[in-house]
């Protein structure tokens, strides 16, 4: 069977610079490995083939047997108009990815079949029904055992490719209220791979640094402990993400990422408010614990990429201010901004729905750089240009030259990615919020 699955990153018009391709390319930064996954597990009787829009275009004339498109909220439409095309040559097309899984009913009107959560094993069921001429509408994931053994995953991307991916653990069973990752279907199932498997991965691995695109690798402090003493020695390099809580309270954990190679953590801080916190359901967030974490980062030679996110009911506009003067006291090394998106299927946008202050139902601007509901402190144009500003004042010439030159202190490896966070944000600015709200 000859098999087409499309990586769709197309973000709503926006054009990429060659800077940027280059810059992704080098860093291997896709918007999840859930089509990368489903590749690496299919059979190797049948014949596959990953496209990455960002790189190649889709040749409608070419035929296939199956073509599996994933994609998220934003790129819905223009998902929607791919396999509305397949169809329309007799092709038969499974919807994959977090949108079709928090909207199965809505991707169903433009698929054969539609493959829910971000697990691969339902992958197999589906190809197997396939062949068989028994092919259902959905397909729901498989839950994970102690015997489920996941394939490597493989990037390929065209030019030079610094830093590899990987992923040990999948899941989140916190389930804050504007998550999509834990409220897809299994999304909360957390699962955590063999520690000898990731290793035999992670040796393989052609590129000498690599990120761990898991929800976090603090949800099970024993088995993180493990793989990281594990990886001491490999002489790999790695970012990876992780939750307040434990990295300001677990010195061990923090000491033992150092010497397994961990160049920066990236930590959802998403608000400095506890109220807030308390009111998503970030339970792993204590607003008097931020500066313990990112202390014990720093003191062991790594950096901190924050992640904030604005337009919380609690949220006035001097949130952003407040924000800025505290992320700067912290010395938060890279930050990102984001507007707070009422992504379906989440409790969020069921509770924003029921209230009637969701705006548009285009998903093109469900990008967290669009304000598509009704704020209830200020207005959209103050959301949006509080968060505009954000990136303008924190990524400034002279802020960002100085997170640059304390980097060095840090070494090489944390220096390099400082550098490339700090200078392709203070050089993008003006294209980050291009994509106009109706």
């Amino acid at each position: 069977m000859k098999i087409l699955i499309i990586e769709n990153v197309w973000m709503g018009g926006r054009k990429y610079s060659l800077f940027d391709k280059t810059l992704l390319t080098m860093f291997t930064i896709l918007p999840t490995l859930n089509a990368r996954h489903i590749a690496a597990i299919t059979p190797k009787k049948h014949e596959v083939k990953v496209i990455n829009e960002r790189y190649e275009k889709i040749n409608f004339e070419e035929k296939w047997d199956l073509v599996n498109i994933n994609f998220t909220a934003s790129t819905a439409p223009h998902a929607y108009d791919i396999a509305d095309k397949f169809r329309k040559k007799d092709i038969i097309v499974v919807l994959s990815g977090l949108h079709p899984s928090l909207m199965p009913d809505e991707a169903k009107q433009h698929a054969n079949s539609v493959l829910l959560g971000v697990g691969e094993l339902n992958w197999l069921t589906l190809l197997e029904d396939y062949e068989n001429k028994m092919l259902k509408t959905y397909y729901q994931p498989v839950k994970y055992g102690k015997n489920t053994i996941l394939p490597p995953t493989n990037i390929n991307l065209p030019g030079v490719v610094l830093s590899g991916a990987i992923e040990a653990t999948r899941g989140c069973p916190y389930k804050c209220e504007f998550c999509r990752e834990s409220h897809i279907p299994g999304g909360s199932q957390f699962y955590t791979r063999p520690v000898d498997e990731v290793i035999d991965e992670i040796k393989n691995l052609p590129q000498k640094s690599f990120t761990f695109y898991d929800t976090s690798l603090t949800i099970d402090t024993n088995y993180t402990k493990e793989l990281f003493e594990k990886m001491i020695g490999l002489k790999k390099r790695f970012s990876c993400n992780g939750n307040v809580d434990v990295l300001a309270n677990d010195k061990e954990l923090v000491s033992l990422s150092k010497k397994a190679g961990c160049v920066s953590w990236l930590i959802g801080f998403e608000s400095i408010n506890q109220e807030t916190l308390n009111d998503i359901g970030k339970k792993t967030n204590i607003v008097k614990e931020y500066k313990q974490a990112v202390q014990n980062i720093h003191k062991n030679g790594m950096v901190v990429i924050g992640c904030f996110v604005f337009g919380f009911d609690k949220d006035y506009k001097n949130i952003f201010n407040n924000t800025l003067k505290i992320i700067q006291e912290l010395e938060i090394d890279a930050a990102d901004f984001l507007v707070l998106t009422p992504f379906p299927g989440t409790p969020l946008y069921n509770k924003m729905q029921k209230e009637k202050r969701i705006i548009t139902y285009d998903w093109r601007f469900y990008n967290m750089k669009t304000v598509v509901f009704k704020p209830k402190n200020m207005t959209r144009e103050e959301l949006l240009f509080g968060v505009k500003n954000m990136y303008k004042k924190y990524y400034s010439t002279p802020l960002t030259t100085i997170r640059i030159i304390k980097s060095l202190k840090y070494g090489f490896f944390p220096f390099i990615l400082v550098l490339e966070r700090n200078f392709s944000t203070h050089m993008n600015i003006r294209v980050l919020f291009k994509t106009k709200s109706n």
